[in-house]
């Protein structure tokens, strides 16, 4: 069929063969496919959803449209393993789990990806360590993931191209939301880093794509039996994405708090509880922990003695980085004073603060855009926590911008008298069926 028609018989709802999608995606890689086309196969799709057979097609097609990573030819001495997430305001989780689990024995090549709509993206946040490089070659890439255990890079046209245009395009024509193309643009990604292992953390909330519990146990499901249908055990914990995760969102400040837990400094108990308990996950699946009570023993061992700090400084370095260089600062600081100016915090409209940051510049309104490092939000308070202080500081290029973030933020707070209990930032844990 021709594009046209692979369209139109996918807006009607019928399920392409994994020829046609083989064909699709690449014209998608080879750019024969328009802007308009890719873009228009990705709304059918978000109408009309892909069974299971077609996201197996699309994932493999994707995966195979670009270089397929093969461990076998650079040994490492562990599994090779990686988590991903969905997106969330505040989630600096790889940034932290990555280091973690290469000091526990792993080996994490983590292809990460940059931001979406309101969330954060890995390598946008990696970026503003001075001289960070996340576009290595593949041979450089698997060298620093065997000599030091992690690296964190973007996507490159040598891995998944497929992927990479249709994420820029799904990021500006409203389909993020798309169960089977996420399943597809998460796992094709994996796939061609060649894992072993998987775990995917499926945020929920008003700060998530998945906005609902339901939503997230569905995506879940679907990444669990794809990604462990196609060769990759994985598995998935629905976690809380209805304020932000970490107290920082933005790119820099997002960085600092990292490499600050890194070394010994918990800001945000949510934060640290969802990267240990996404942690352990993979030290369990691969082996490396015999349950999850021993693998939380093994992570807090490498925590406290400071190898997980060492190993996101030698990363860094092997990426061209320097960890101890100053990040980029905005000139303007302002305290964020809280609407009532007392009780505590109620509730978090968390997608409202995210676009909060891509108001000052933290992130993008369309592909390729550039993005101010140096902008974004500190000292972000908590469902339950007393706002005496403000509701946080916003770091801001000129007082105008600081003075606009000001407003969104207030507005995306509610508050209440009294604390009320915050639920448990695990919700659950979901396994393939296959």
């Amino acid at each position: 069929m021709t594009y046209p028609e692979m369209i139109r018989a996918k807006r009607d709802g019928e399920a392409l063969s994994a020829a046609d999608w083989q064909a699709f995606v690449a014209g998608i890689s080879s750019g024969d496919a328009s802007d308009a086309q890719v873009a228009a196969m990705a709304m059918a799709c978000y109408f009309q959803d892909l069974d299971t057979t077609e996201r197996v097609a699309v994932t493999l097609a994707m995966r195979d449209s670009g270089q397929v990573l093969d461990w076998s030819e650079v040994p490492c001495n562990g599994p090779v393993v990686d988590k991903h997430s969905t997106g969330g305001v505040g989630d600096l989780v790889s940034l932290v789990l990555g280091p973690l689990v290469a000091a526990c024995g792993g080996y994490v090549p983590m292809i990460a990806g940059r931001g979406l709509a309101h969330t954060g993206g890995t390598v946008d946040k990696l970026e503003a360590i001075a001289g960070y490089n996340p576009h290595p070659s593949p041979e450089d890439f698997q060298r620093i993931v065997r000599e030091v255990g992690v690296a964190i890079t973007g996507q490159t046209q040598a891995l998944a191209p497929a992927d990479r245009r249709l994420y820029a395009l799904r990021d500006v024509t409203a389909t993020v939301e798309q169960v089977g193309l996420i399943t597809a643009s998460i796992l094709s990604k994996k796939l061609a880093a060649g894992l072993e292992h998987l775990v995917m953390d499926i945020k929920v909330g008003n700060g998530a794509f998945m906005t609902t519990a339901d939503k997230g146990r569905t995506l879940a499901q679907a990444i669990c039996d794809v990604g462990t249908g196609s060769g990759m055990p994985t598995t998935a914990l629905l976690t809380r994405m209805d304020a932000p995760l970490a107290r920082a969102a933005g790119n820099a400040v997002e960085v600092e708090e990292a490499w600050s837990l890194l070394q010994g400094e918990v800001r945000s108990e949510p934060l640290k509880a969802v990267t240990w308990a996404l942690s352990a996950e993979l030290l369990v699946s691969s082996g490396l922990s015999p349950d999850l009570a021993a693998a939380g023993e093994q992570l807090d061992r490498a925590w406290a003695s400071g190898a997980a700090a060492a190993k996101f400084e030698q990363m860094v370095a092997a990426m061209g980085g320097d960890v101890h260089a100053p990040l980029p600062s905005a000139p303007v600081r302002r305290v964020i004073p809280a609407p009532a100016g007392h009780g505590v915090v109620a509730a978090v409209d968390t997608r409202r603060v995210g676009l909060a940051v891509v108001g000052l510049g933290g992130g993008r309104t369309r592909p390729g855009a550039p993005i101010d490092p140096s902008v974004g939000l500190t000292d972000l308070r908590f469902p339950g926590e007393s706002m005496e202080a403000g509701l946080g500081t916003v770091h801001a290029r000129t007082e105008q911008q600081a003075e606009a973030a000001i407003a969104a933020v207030q507005a995306a707070y509610t508050t209440a008298e009294s604390p009320q209990a915050a639920g448990d930032p695990v919700i659950e844990r979901i396994a393939s069926k296959w």
